[in-house]
């Protein structure tokens, strides 16, 4: 497995640094703008050392962006296979989506934002991965309208609209700053189910 930080928490490897190292200088300049010339130098190696520890940053993005990927679907299925109320099953959702992207801020970014630089087989397989997951939410949105519950709404649209707010965190948190995880995750709950939810007349 290449994917280290948090996607663990700790570096206690070379592999580890190197790839620690490698998503910061992404989500800093960009996967285009990393060389592995550049992570080689910031982790005081000669470069072709650095092929000892890892085949090149294409691996590292496509672990970085699986790995997450299959995080969150699995977060995902295992909600939906559990009996909550529907807003109970959105807020879990929501709640796994915000943890497992701020978890590493460097890696949640990098994977929101680059893995249209995937090579070609896993961008489709990528994009296959995506729509699975935007399909497990709308199964949470279809039960919640069955249910009398949420509105009848366009849950594709829906769906984008939810993912697009949970992404956007990758671009504004901090570690240290006025909110954690959890409230964050609360908050974007309750905006969300605030459009979704039937009002009583």
């Amino acid at each position: 497995m290449l994917v280290s930080s948090k996607i663990s928490p700790k570096t206690t490897t070379r592999k580890a640094q190197i790839i620690d190292t490698s998503l910061e200088m992404m989500y800093r300049l960009g996967y285009q703008g990393t060389s592995m010339r550049d992570i080689a130098s910031s982790v005081s190696m000669e470069a072709a050392s650095l092929y000892n520890h890892i085949s090149g940053k294409e691996a590292i993005l496509s672990e970085t962006c699986f790995t997450m990927a299959e995080r969150l679907l699995k977060g995902l299925s295992e909600v939906n296979d559990i009996y909550f109320n529907p807003a109970e099953k959105l807020s879990l959702a929501v709640k796994n989506h915000v943890h497992i992207l701020t978890e590493n801020t460097f890696a949640g970014w990098v994977f929101v934002h680059e893995w249209r630089h995937l090579g070609d087989e896993n961008r489709h397989r990528f994009v296959k991965l995506r729509d699975e997951y935007e399909k497990g939410f709308i199964t949470i949105l279809k039960q919640g309208e069955d249910e009398g519950v949420f509105q009848d709404v366009n849950n594709k649209f829906a769906v984008l609209t939810i993912l697009a707010s949970l992404n956007w965190v990758v671009e504004w948190y901090k570690p240290h700053g006025s909110m954690n995880p959890e409230q964050i995750a609360e908050k974007l709950t309750e905006f969300i189910l605030s459009g979704l939810k039937k009002t009583n007349n």
